[in-house]
């Protein structure tokens, strides 16, 4: 558990391009806390300053079981998310996980519940929700200034070459989480169900048309939103060379639309455009977005630590996030319609 007297303990599991943007971030913390230990065969890259310590280089298991790490970041792939989540809720770790959550709305589940079971905080890494624009925004809708939402649409349009797929097997598998719905897509689904709410039902239909993968590597679903509003979400990795990813709402009183760290569009009476963010996209290239985010989203984590409050996009949020991703899957590959609540 955190120690009042010493910066916050932190394993790393998985120090791959996501993990060292993690490593990053704990750097530029100003000594709040300290990489204690990770996994991985890469080293943690060189931050600010100089160590108290070096981080020791250990098996996963030993991570989670280290005695100085008091949150466990799990940077691996997908399909391992909800398992070593589990297992650092289990050895009385706090968890901060790379989205999603879960592959499966019942692993979540048992992921959450094992968290309030012990008195212990998840947060899912969804930084984009804490981007300038974003913010704005989803005060604009709480404030009613948008008027009743109607129409809620977000476009992932990435490219991705074959010599992606080839250097990580799991990012063409479905079963592994790969895909660009639950890869590439996850974030903009994220922040669709954030900004608009509750999902009713959902239609779907995905196809492989660029690479050859197991994973879907195209995905096109309509919303239905327990507000009324309808939504289409379109992910694809098969469109080079990449553009960035937008996310557009549709109001009786004003519309918005934002990409990635760019204000497109924004008539909303009575409210000023928020500036521009600094955010790179990731269309081409996944790394390209930087550490910023989640420097931000590790400083509110540890706000939230030292005072006990709410972490951000906490186990339950990240939850309805999977509920809604395997929704879009499960519509997909039946032709049904799919309503996320009753998965």
């Amino acid at each position: 558990m955190p120690r009042s007297d010493a910066p916050l303990g932190v394993g790393i599991i998985g120090m791959g391009g996501i993990g060292g943007m993690h490593a990053r971030a704990l750097g530029e913390l100003g000594g709040r806390a300290r990489l204690v230990a990770y996994s991985g065969r890469a080293r943690p890259p060189a931050g600010p300053g100089k160590p108290d310590a070096p981080a020791a280089r250990l098996a996963p298991h030993e991570v989670i079981a280290h005695p100085d790490v008091d949150v466990v970041a799990v940077c691996t792939p997908s399909g391992t998310h909800a398992a070593l989540a589990l297992a650092a809720l289990e050895a009385g770790r706090h968890v901060v996980v790379e989205k999603p959550l879960a592959l499966e709305v019942g692993d979540a589940l048992r992921v959450a519940d094992a968290a309030r079971e012990r008195g212990l905080t998840v947060s899912m890494i969804s930084q984009r929700r804490l981007e300038t624009e974003h913010v704005a925004l989803r005060q604009a809708l709480d404030d009613g200034a948008l008027g009743e939402l109607r129409l809620a649409t977000t476009h992932v349009h990435w490219h991705r070459d074959d010599a992606y797929y080839r250097a990580a097997g799991w990012r063409s598998s479905t079963a592994q989480g790969g895909g660009s719905l639950m890869n590439q897509g996850v974030h903009n689904v994220d922040l669709l169900r954030w900004l608009c709410g509750p999902v009713e039902s959902v239609t779907a239909q995905s196809g492989t048309l660029a690479h050859a993968i197991e994973a879907e590597d195209t995905t096109v679903a309509t919303l239905r939103f327990a507000s009324g509003a309808l939504g289409v979400v379109t992910t694809t990795t098969a469109t080079p060379p990449g553009f960035p990813a937008t996310i557009a709402l549709f109001g009786s009183q004003g519309s918005v639309e934002l990409g990635q760290g760019e204000v497109r569009r924004w008539d909303v009476p009575g409210v000023p455009a928020p500036s521009s963010g600094a955010i790179a996209s990731g269309a081409a290239a996944p790394l390209a977005i930087g550490h910023a985010g989640h420097l931000a989203q590790w400083i509110r984590i540890l706000d939230a630590l030292e005072t006990s409050a709410p972490v951000p996009v906490g186990a339950d949020e990240a939850v309805e996030t999977v509920r809604l991703l395997c929704a879009i899957q499960q519509a997909a590959a039946t032709g049904a319609v799919v309503r996320p609540a009753g998965l």
